[in-house]
């Protein structure tokens, strides 16, 4: 004999049930759900870092490059490679990748070829200028121009008067004590 208390319970249990069975579908979607709640809708994004790995070559380094160059002078002009392989020990390489959130990644190849211990050519991408390398990192928006860092006579003695600082509480402050004269043992024995 079943209660009414019975059948409530086993209508909540099928209608859980059921309502579980109609969210399923759902479950492939959720990961695009759960990434619009992080970014609040794609209004706000989180921070992501940002990625640089190999080694910067800029245009100028690359015009610095002479035929006949002797390994040690390519490595002080363009660093060390990223890539020296075994296997192909006349060519070096260099390789920039930079990734930042909300710009296209940038990537650059640098290949510079030897004959021997000399220099023979040089492959490479486009190659930015290092001003124009430097100007592409800076990102930040200018909010127009810095307020001056100084203050003046009269904002100086607004201060002082509101935190009681100036010449009467230098005046009232305790002199520091003279200095001992007494004369200690030396460290070590002579």
């Amino acid at each position: 004999m079943s209660t009414p208390f019975s059948n409530r319970l086993r209508l909540a249990g099928a209608g859980a049930l059921a309502a579980a069975a109609l969210t399923l579908p759902g479950c492939a979607s959720l990961n695009d759900a759960s990434t619009s709640l992080s970014t609040l809708g794609g209004l706000i994004t989180p921070y992501r870092i940002d990625i640089v790995q190999g080694n910067v070559v800029v245009r100028e380094q690359v015009e610095a490059l002479q035929p006949g160059m002797s390994r040690e002078q390519v490595r002080n002009i363009l660093g060390t490679p990223l890539v020296a392989s075994a296997f192909h020990a006349d060519r070096w390489d260099y390789v920039f990748t930079f990734r930042r959130q909300g710009q296209e990644p940038q990537q650059r190849r640098v290949s510079v070829f030897f004959e021997g211990p000399l220099l023979q050519r040089v492959e490479a991408d486009e190659l930015p200028t290092e001003e124009e390398f430097v100007a592409s990192l800076d990102t930040r928006r200018r909010m127009g121009r810095a307020p001056a860092l100084e203050a003046t006579e009269e904002q100086l003695r607004a201060f002082h008067e509101r935190y009681n600082t100036g010449a009467a509480t230098a005046a009232a402050r305790p002199a520091p004590p003279a200095p001992s004269t007494a004369s200690y043992p030396p460290l070590e024995p002579r």
